[in-house]
């Protein structure tokens, strides 16, 4: 017998989909190497503090964590980190090196042979010493790396340089032990890759004002006998040049992913590989990110696509991508290769992140890692769609839709369920159509949700990107806002219950919407940017300090803009009921931010509420915190739009 329907209001609709289920699903592995022939990768805990661990793959398939806690193996590189781990096979096992979160020193660790130990010193300078992209150099007695070093108590007070750590233990407690490999030419650099025969050396660098989407430097040296990096020159790249990455191929060519088409595609010393209108590389937002990967065999395993990615294997001489068969419909920027085999992390809109490895000898990929569960009867699952709506001039504006979704639920005839729109972080960046059981946790109560991949996000060329230079608090509010009324008009959704959420550049795009436009009943806004004055002289990290003068413009020539588009300049046009939720540790979107901008709402009789946690930064990793922050934010929906989801902590609203 099939399950009967019942007939109950939009967001009142009984869902196995509860906030800890989120919550322990939140986050996916990343970070994939080869250590000998097992597989291994960096894995979230968020039961365990919101640490991230780190997984090895035995050759009998047994998946182990390699560190217990406290260890959390993070980087912070840039605030937003790097590739944190690096491990060689050794013949009496392998040896690890990696950077702990709550410290950021380097550790050696021989898995079995005791605890973890030091290979770098503390300082107490700023926010001290960090690492990131460590490469082993047994032959040496060295690790190769990228460090930034803090020089004062300011937030951009630091500087960053290719080094080499002896694995001696030597500058354990001694900074003058650690190695420059270069003089700090620039304020940005990403790790030294080694030619095959170790005689060059190629990395990536840039400087503010630029981000490294706009505009970085493909660099080569020449590596001394004495491993100094001498006579480096730029051989690709500038102001208008993004280089995503670079690799050496086996035969000492140089691979790397340039969008000075209007289009990351892929160079062999300068001459295009694969001339597409897709993207084979992308936004630089982590060190040590790989869109692709060169086998021994001359082919490349690359991560590419229009919008959704795939994972694909190049054949150099012809141009030519196959793609892997599979169930998945994008791929993250980690690849791994050894011998013939590549391990990569995918997902689709059925399942969440895996870890997946390609046999280039029979086509034939599998799931080898972090295997999806269903953790809930799929049927509850959301059944998502991707649409183009059309903005403002005509210009197309990319989503995902995500309706009310449930097995054994359906509204009453005529009514229009109420909608989320989520507006994506970076903003460079962009929302993947994978499985997020945040997302279910709404779509199975009956509450819609559309992903707005607005004008400036990622994986539609570089036009697409360039859409919101000096037009951030614009360009992003009326696309969010295109696709709401959008669905509103067709009657997909409720016009009067229309919400909007984001986190971080989502949070500024949330609460500008909340500002400047009557769409939408209420908002949850999420660590964000409210204030730009403050933001953008001083109050974030060095890595986006000046990121606002292609967002916004220059602020010396346009500082009235700063204030004109500022939520916080403009809390008094905000009347619907918002709730704001915060991590007392972010130093990206510190909590002053929010502090501004309440008490300019504060005595306006607007409803709200204000959620801060301690021990939280930019993105919230522990369990306990990902509960409350959901079922609030439900809760904020419930209360405006009259819902009645069973079950549900109610969240108090302050006027």
């Amino acid at each position: 017998m099939g399950q009967s329907v019942q007939t109950l209001a939009y967001g009142s609709w009984p869902s196995p989909v509860d906030a800890a289920l989120a919550a322990a699903h939140d986050g996916r592995p990343d970070d994939v190497g080869f250590v000998g022939d097992e597989v291994w990768w960096t894995a979230p805990r968020p039961a365990e503090g919101g640490r991230r661990t780190l997984v090895r793959r035995r050759p009998d398939g047994v998946e182990e964590s390699v560190l217990p806690a406290p260890w959390n193996v993070r980087s912070r590189v840039i605030e937003y980190g790097g590739r944190p781990w690096a491990a060689h096979p050794g013949d009496a096992g392998p040896l690890l090196v990696f950077v702990n979160f709550a410290d950021q020193r380097l550790y050696a660790y021989e898995p079995g042979g005791g605890e973890p130990r030091p290979l770098t010193p503390v300082s107490t300078v700023g926010g001290g010493l960090r690492w990131a992209e460590p490469e082993l150099r047994p032959e040496r007695g060295e690790v190769w790396c990228v460090l930034e070093e803090f020089t004062g108590d300011g937030p951009t007070d630091l500087r960053r340089v290719p080094v080499a750590v002896p694995l001696d233990g030597s500058a354990a407690d001694d900074r003058g032990a650690v190695r420059e490999l270069t003089g700090a030419r620039h304020r940005f650099v990403t790790g030294p890759r080694l030619s095959p025969d170790g005689r060059r050396a190629a990395w990536l660098a840039w400087d503010h004002p630029r981000m490294p989407w706009d505009g970085t430097e493909l660099i080569v040296a020449e590596v001394t006998g004495d491993g100094v990096l001498r006579d480096g020159r730029t051989v690709a790249g500038g102001p208008e040049e993004s280089i995503a990455q670079v690799e050496w191929a086996l035969d000492g060519t140089l691979l790397y992913a340039s969008d000075r088409t209007g289009w990351w595609n892929l160079y062999r010393d300068g001459q295009p590989l694969c001339a597409r209108e897709e993207e084979f590389g992308g936004p630089l937002w982590k060190l040590g990110q790989r869109w692709f990967t060169p086998l021994d065999s001359g082919l490349v395993a690359v991560v590419h696509g229009r919008g959704a990615t795939a994972l694909g294997i190049l054949d150099t001489a012809t141009g030519e991508v196959v793609d892997a068969a599979g169930p998945w419909t994008e791929f993250a920027a980690t690849l791994a290769a050894h011998g013939e085999r590549i391990v990569a992390v995918g997902a689709s809109p059925r399942t969440s992140y895996e870890v997946v490895e390609l046999d280039t000898r029979t086509g034939r990929a599998r799931v080898i890692g972090a295997p999806h569960h269903d953790a809930v009867d799929p049927a509850y699952y959301p059944e998502p769609r991707t649409r183009t709506f059309t903005g403002p001039a005509g210009r197309e504006i990319h989503a995902h839709l995500h309706p009310p979704h449930h097995p054994g639920c359906r509204a009453p005839d005529g009514e229009r369920p109420p909608y989320v729109i989520w507006a994506h972080g970076g903003p460079t960046s962009r929302s993947p159509l994978v499985l997020d059981l945040e997302i279910a946790y709404f779509t199975s109560r009956g509450i819609g949700v559309a992903e707005v991949n607005y004008g400036g996000s990622t994986g539609h060329g570089r036009e697409y990107r360039n859409r919101l230079r000096e037009q951030w608090g614009v360009v992003d509010v009326e696309d969010c806002a295109a696709v709401a009324l959008a669905l509103a008009d067709e009657g997909t959704a409720d016009r009067e219950r229309l919400a909007v959420r984001g986190g971080s550049a989502g949070g500024w795009t949330a609460a500008a919407s909340l500002a400047t436009t009557d769409v939408y009943a209420c908002g949850t806004v999420i660590y964000p940017i409210l204030d730009l004055t403050g933001w953008g002289t001083g109050e974030t990290h060095d890595f986006e300090s000046r990121y606002l003068e292609s967002l916004i413009g220059p602020y010396a020539e346009v500082p009235a803009r700063y204030a004109e588009r500022s939520p916080a300049e403009h809390a008094d046009r905000v009347t619907a009921p918002f709730l704001l939720l915060q991590g007392l540790d972010d130093v990206i979107c510190p909590p002053v931010q929010c502090e501004r901008f309440l008490a300019r709402i504060a005595g306006r009789g607007v409803p709200h509420a204000y959620l801060a946690f301690e021990g939280e930064g930019h993105g919230f990793r522990r369990a306990d915190t990902m509960v409350r922050a959901l079922e609030a934010e439900l809760s904020l929906y419930a209360q405006v739009f009259g819902l009645t989801p069973p079950g549900l902590p109610t969240l108090e609203l302050t006027r």
